[in-house]
């Protein structure tokens, strides 16, 4: 008998989590479909990862165009765009997904009078893990819409996933345990706080607090700086796309994963950043996350990514992205201010170069900065501020 893919094209909501139970049950595998989609997009992924029907609000769907069945235990297709926008399907088996539960639910000593609470999108590993790790152990868990404050502090949930954004937002001590992702954390984290080292093709985190889970295996391709593998059970099968699936590019069971980091001797991991985030400027190397997060806390600025810009003197010139604070009554930030700041906190050679002032950063569901974007942020009239040579 064929497996189908399901799309849920459902608001996060009870509505959502029956539809994924009976497909389990069914031995299909579901697509959650970002509700934030526009038709076109929506209609771009739907005749890339070909489901066989649509789950809306208002009853089954056909998917329009042929569906193409998933395999025998396949149970997550989840939607990435990576490098090039084109949408492909991180494809996560029953197994791999049971897997994740279990080494996550360990570690955090998840017991039955535990809430789980997911108020992330489900259309991202983030949110849609706290569902399938809800219901492999049986447990409540409560899924909201969309993140909302004052309804995720009135929940009543012992456990939530955040990203860093929403931390801020909610008083952290009613929650027993957050796992946060999605990026950095905030040097002030609250103790009852467990950064998560994960991606989609890991089902989630695979990592807490630098350690990694029971089962999981963690090592970087040379000893110092170098790019991260992980080998465990909640790998990816593959890739899926309109026509194949695509085996992931395992090294003996390794999977690389395009991020640098270090593994100190205790055996904990300290993450760098995307391979493809690093600048090199004048030889020396620049880590976007780190001088974001000096700048984020100045005054007059509303929100900051940085990034790079070629230079024929140094070969990448450190940019900043800022989108200003409309509620700040001092002056404008300027670049000079940026460079102090940064020189306060860092070596000298992270300090931006050019100050561009934009008027959204452009961020991914779960507020990661997309960083191939940037440029498109840039309007012709943008003023930019050069520091001197």
């Amino acid at each position: 008998m064929a497996r189908r893919l399901i799309a849920l094209d459902l608001p996060g909501g009870p509505d959502f989590v029956t539809a994924l139970q009976r497909a389990f049950d069914d031995g299909d595998a579901i697509l959650p479909i970002d509700q934030r989609l526009p038709p076109s997009a929506r209609q771009r992924l739907i005749e890339q990862l070909r489901p066989e029907i649509i789950l809306t609000p208002d009853g089954a769907v056909a998917a329009g165009s042929p569906g193409r069945p998933v395999a025998d235990g396949d149970a997550v297709v989840i939607a990435t765009s990576g490098t090039t926008g084109i949408p492909r399907g991180v494809v996560l088996t029953h197994a791999a997904i049971e897997a994740s539960a279990a080494a996550s639910s360990m570690r955090l000593g998840v017991t039955d009078d535990d809430v789980w609470l997911a108020c992330l999108p489900l259309s991202h590993i983030g949110g849609l893990s706290v569902v399938t790790r809800a219901l492999w152990r049986g447990q409540r868990v409560i899924v909201h819409p969309r993140f909302d404050a004052a309804a995720a502090e009135a929940s009543g949930a012992t456990l939530v996933s955040l990203v860093a954004t929403a931390l801020g937002r909610i008083r952290a001590d009613l929650f027993r345990r957050i796992l946060l992702g999605g990026g950095p954390g905030p040097e002030d984290r609250p103790t009852n706080c467990v950064m998560t080292y994960g991606m989609t093709e890991t089902a989630s985190g695979v990592a807490y607090d630098g350690l990694a889970l029971d089962g999981v295996e963690i090592r970087t391709r040379e000893r110092g700086l170098s790019e991260i593998l992980v080998r465990a059970p909640m790998l990816l099968r593959a890739y899926r796309g309109p026509d194949d699936d695509i085996a992931p590019p395992l090294e003996d069971g390794w999977f690389p994963t395009s991020d640098l980091g270090t593994i100190d001797d205790d055996g904990r991991l300290q993450v760098a950043g995307r391979a493809g985030d690093l600048i090199i400027t004048g030889g020396e190397n620049v880590w976007p996350d780190a001088v974001e997060r000096v700048l984020a806390a100045m005054a007059g600025i509303g929100d900051v990514a940085i990034g790079a810009t070629d230079d024929p003197e140094w070969g990448q010139a450190v940019t900043a992205y800022v989108v200003p604070d409309p509620s700040h009554c001092g002056p404008p930030v300027t670049l000079a201010d940026l460079r102090a700041r940064v020189r306060e906190h860092l070596p000298a050679f992270c300090a931006p170069r050019h100050l561009i002032h934009v008027d959204a950063i452009p961020r991914t569901a779960l507020g990661k900065i997309v960083r191939a974007r940037l440029s498109s942020t840039v309007r012709p009239d943008s003023h930019i501020s050069d520091a001197s040579p």
